[in-house]
């Protein structure tokens, strides 16, 4: 099938070089030039594990191309939407570029003579937003689809071709939700002939599916960080805590792993996007409580430098602190509401010496002029000569690195793991005073 991709970034272009790896021929479209020539080259504009590779062997086949000619979307049967919708001062989600995408699409769609041509919205937007850009697309005879993305940035290409669920937001239009069905049952054909779970449904629960889901998610993720707090306060650990209740098949483990909060393009904006949205219903007060997971999201990081207080004594002016890690999660250059690189610079803010490493976003940080706090290329460099340690990403290099060697860097053994991920006893066997987030 021929296919167009409308925005770039993390989620078009990924979806575009993961729509050519099933056979189909693909155009993406994005406004930044500079964007669309590496891409065209085969190069990622940013660091994502197996991308590169996707997109470089699609575009040498012949199946995948960049533009910022909205024109080749012309007579493609299927064009997804994948541009972001970022954070508003009221917290809101922004729909310029969706709605900046559409209108510069109407004059290019209804041009896939004698096959149904739909719109394909994978953006994560507030709900009623389908029902409106419906209006909008109806008269040039395509019919829009919401069929919401469930990425998880580090596995992102795997996420797309192998995903746990496909979601069909059709429209009410019986005839229309028919045809627009099949059309995309020939689209994900391979993923779909594996079994995977398609679940069709109207728009406004399709628009739900993934802004609730990530809701839930930061949900649990601040739930077990308030369990940490609980657990400094009596003396408990949080770690063996959610173990125990993990195994309770109605929670599960996953995401109940204590730290410095969540952080990323996603998390933070959507829960402040959905909360707004349902004040605009006049349902605020069912999400009260996303307020609350907010607030614990924030509190967590900020109480790393009260640990680092009592290790450190109050005044941390001159002291030398190592943040390993500057993306929001390891496998990713994403920077977006990094706990790690708040609290480096609140550290720079206390008038402490700072030295961030990160293997992928450390290249991005160091192009800047305007930190408040150093970038080094190593994981040595970085603890040469620091008073704290502190692990805010749990990349393989930190977490595996040998503490003993570290003893042998660092003025003052001291680390705080930010993310319970390093091996505690072998770091206290080296002679660290280790603290970590709810652990005794």
């Amino acid at each position: 099938m021929r296919l167009s991709v409308i925005g770039c970034g993390y989620l078009g272009a990924v979806h575009a070089a993961s729509m050519a790896e099933l056979g189909h021929t693909v155009v993406g479209v994005d406004v930044d030039a500079h964007k669309v020539e590496l891409l065209s080259r085969g190069m990622a504009p940013f660091f994502e594990p197996g991308f590169e590779e996707v997109l470089r062997r699609n575009v040498d086949a012949g199946r995948l191309t960049f533009t910022t000619d909205y024109a080749a979307i012309a007579g493609a049967q299927v064009h997804f939407i994948g541009v972001g919708t970022p954070q508003l001062d009221t917290g809101a989600a922004d729909l310029t570029y969706v709605d900046a995408a559409v209108e510069a699409m109407l004059p290019h769609l209804g041009k896939c003579a004698d096959r149904p041509e739909i719109v394909a919205g994978k953006s994560t937007v507030p709900v009623g937003t389908a029902a409106r850009l419906a209006e909008s697309i109806a008269p040039t005879g395509a019919t829009l689809v919401w069929n919401p993305e469930f990425l998880r940035e580090g596995f992102a290409v795997k996420d797309t071709l192998d995903p746990d669920r496909m979601v069909y937001g059709l429209p009410a239009d019986e005839d229309a939700a028919v045809s627009a069905q099949a059309v995309l049952d020939d689209v994900y054909r391979p993923i779909l002939e594996k079994n995977k779970p398609r679940l069709v449904m109207d728009y406004a629960t399709a628009e739900l599916v993934k802004i609730s889901a990530n809701a839930f998610l930061a949900t649990k993720i601040s739930f077990i960080n308030a369990m940490a707090q609980i657990c400094d306060a009596a003396g408990a650990d949080v770690t063996a805590l959610a173990g125990a209740i993990g195994l309770d098949d109605r929670i599960g483990k996953r995401f109940l792993r204590a730290g410095i909060g969540f952080g990323g393009g996603c998390l933070p904006k959507d829960i402040r996007a959905f909360q707004a949205r349902a004040d605009e219903l006049g349902v605020g007060r069912a999400l009260g409580f996303l307020a609350e997971v907010d607030r614990i999201n924030d509190a967590v990081r900020h109480s790393v430098v009260d640990t680092a207080r009592r290790m450190l004594g109050e005044d941390l002016a001159g002291r030398r602190v190592a943040v390993l890690g500057a993306a929001f999660k390891p496998d990713s250059d994403d920077m977006r509401n990094s706990p790690s690189l708040d609290l480096a610079a609140e550290f720079a803010e206390l008038s402490a010496s700072v030295v961030v490493m990160d293997p992928a976003a450390g290249p991005i940080l160091a192009a800047r002029t305007d930190l408040p706090y150093q970038i080094t290329e190593s994981i040595e460099e970085a603890l040469t000569g620091a008073d704290l340690v502190v692990l805010g990403t749990e990349w393989k290099q930190f977490t595996t690195f040998d503490p003993a060697r570290a003893a042998e860097l660092v003025s003052r053994r001291n680390v705080i793991d930010g993310r319970n991920s390093l091996p505690r006893e072998a770091w206290k066997a080296a002679g660290f005073t280790y603290a970590g987030i709810g652990r005794r």
